[in-house]
């Protein structure tokens, strides 16, 4: 582990410009990126087309938050995905969000694994909101939890049970639930109220027999490591 990191762990938000890497192969994609960030107010630190030697180039740039492609030269199979859990072991304080042009549902729940949050997986169709985009870097810089919706219908289909027991508002809420949303999100984008999103969720939990957490983040990560067990 490269100790001290002088990168997210101590960034205090408003106090300086988020600092951001990226790693993606395509030229114009990174290029475009890189625009996107300094619209957003973003320092992008370095933008790279390859995870080679990444754990330095990283700590190196102070990087706040790392993007990276899934799939990346030589081979474009799973060289991004290796990237971000070496620097998700090495860098502790690093932001993480995978970018993919599929679901791969084995990718996200590899990215999740480690179930200490300050990772997103994102399918690349999302990068044309620059709202949806800069919104998901500045979550997984805070630590949070951000699943494509894709992504997350992805990993609950892959766990049916004890899903099959949930209602279908029970699905609606655990489905905004996993993708880091707060209760008053959820309540928004399901015109309920917010005493009805927090019955939902304390009936989530007594279904999956999981004890609340007080925090939406430990929330959305218990959920997670849930659907990820054999």
């Amino acid at each position: 582990m490269i100790a001290p990191y002088p990168g997210a762990m101590d960034h205090e938000p408003g106090s300086a410009p988020l600092r951001v890497v990226l790693v993606e192969d395509s030229v114009l994609l990174r290029e475009g990126l890189v625009r996107l960030f300094d619209e957003a107010g973003y320092v992008t630190a370095g933008a790279w087309g390859d995870a080679e030697d990444i754990v330095r180039r990283v700590a190196d740039a102070a990087a706040d938050v790392a993007i990276l492609d899934v799939r990346l030269p030589p081979s474009f199979r799973d060289e991004g995905i290796r990237a971000a859990l070496a620097l998700r072991e090495a860098l502790p304080g690093l932001g993480i969000l995978v970018l993919s042009q599929y679901v791969e549902g084995v990718y996200a729940r590899e990215l999740l694994a480690g179930g200490d949050g300050g990772v997103g997986y994102l399918l690349k169709d999302r990068v044309t909101s620059l709202e949806e985009f800069t919104d998901a870097v500045r979550r997984v810089q805070a630590r949070g939890t951000v699943l494509d919706p894709l992504v997350v219908q992805g990993l609950l289909a892959a766990r049916p049970d004890p899903l099959s027991t949930l209602t279908p508002r029970e699905r609606d809420v655990l489905t905004l639930m996993a993708e880091g949303r707060s209760n008053g999100s959820i309540a928004q984008r399901l015109f309920i109220g917010v005493g009805a999103v927090e019955k939902n969720i304390s009936s989530i939990f007594a279904k999956f027999g999981l004890e609340e957490s007080g925090t939406e983040h430990r929330r959305v990560l218990a959920v997670l490591r849930f659907l990820q067990r054999d």
